[in-house]
């Protein structure tokens, strides 16, 4: 039941009842039904236009593809430049270290070849951002089978490194005796007039004058395979396998300070200057065979003669002269 509302008349001194008029109750419902009207269309177009309300789990999980897209972005630029670091490495394993080493480069095809057979990347297929994770997977799956590759390329130039380091001190580097003024060099290579017979014949080494019981040096390392008087000529000599088919012979000799099966370093004393053999008076003999052919020994010198003294040891040893065995 409605309340009943009264008001004080002043007039007639006394309380009156409150008469609503149709009209205005009409009003009234009507200013009611037009503002629910407009906060209710008010609150819809609210709702609509917020972004709807996330529980925590959902904010956090939101949160954490944020993050994995801000991850994978990164990743994406740390591959590209790993990728650029393992081409300079490529590059100059190719063109510097195999190039300096005598080694095949590694081909591009081998370098960059995929990986055949099953599908690898099968389990990653059926999900919205699929083609960027497999493209991704591939560069870093490829990138590491060049790491691999690149790793045992460089193992094999470290060894190839060690092998030219054994090759250059197994090559014969300096002249088997003291020969400061180069007056010692009394008959070079080649085709030569002999001592007994005065004929031309073919000389296979060099000949250094000097006195009886001069030191003789290895003129590179090796080990000591012959050192007797048992080859017709030689007298007295000694036969060095520096490997790599390099072989030095020094004969003449008065004495020796090795004995076969020693090891030797460059510049080690062998032994001294004699007069034994088929010579004709005390000096020292001296040879490089490679693969088992003498070739001319004043080519291996380089780590006695400057560029001027090797031109001026050239000179004499290219006068055709008559050698002292």
């Amino acid at each position: 039941m409605a309340k009943v509302k009264y008001y004080y008349d002043n007039d007639s001194l006394s309380y009156k009842k409150i008469e609503i008029k149709r009209r205005k109750k009409v009003q009234n419902v009507l200013a009611f039904l037009l503002a629910s009207a407009i906060f209710g269309i008010s609150f819809l177009f609210f709702l609509l236009s917020t972004p709807t309300l996330s529980t925590p789990t959902e904010i956090s999980q939101a949160r954490e593809i944020e993050n994995f897209k801000l991850n994978y972005t990164q990743l994406q630029r740390k591959v590209a430049q790993l990728e650029e670091v393992m081409l300079d490495l490529e590059k100059r394993d190719n063109q510097i270290y195999r190039v300096v080493f005598e080694s095949n480069p590694i081909s591009n095809d081998v370098r960059k070849a995929g990986f055949g057979g099953v599908n690898r990347y099968e389990n990653l297929e059926g999900y919205s951002n699929s083609d960027l994770v497999i493209s991704t997977t591939k560069r870093i799956d490829i990138l590491s089978k060049q790491i691999v590759i690149q790793s045992k390329s460089f193992d094999e130039v470290q060894k190839l490194a060690l092998d030219k380091e054994k090759l250059l001190s197994a090559i014969p580097s300096i002249q088997p005796i003291k020969n400061e003024n180069l007056t010692r060099m009394a008959s070079g290579f080649g085709w030569r007039t002999d001592p007994f017979t005065k004929s031309r014949a073919r000389h296979k080494g060099m000949d250094f004058t000097a006195p009886r019981g001069t030191a003789i040096y290895a003129t590179s390392d090796g080990v000591v395979i012959r050192a007797d008087n048992r080859s017709s000529g030689y007298g007295k000599h000694i036969r060095i396998n520096h490997g790599y088919g390099y072989v030095t012979l020094y004969a003449h000799l008065s004495k020796y300070n090795v004995r076969k099966g020693q090891k030797v370093k460059r510049g080690d004393i062998i032994g001294f200057v004699g007069n034994t053999g088929r010579s004709q008076a005390p000096h020292l003999h001296y040879e490089v065979i490679k693969d088992g052919i003498a070739i001319n020994p004043i080519n291996f010198y380089s780590g006695d003669l400057t560029p001027a003294e090797f031109e001026a040891m050239l000179e004499v040893a290219s006068i055709e002269n008559q050698s002292l065995d």
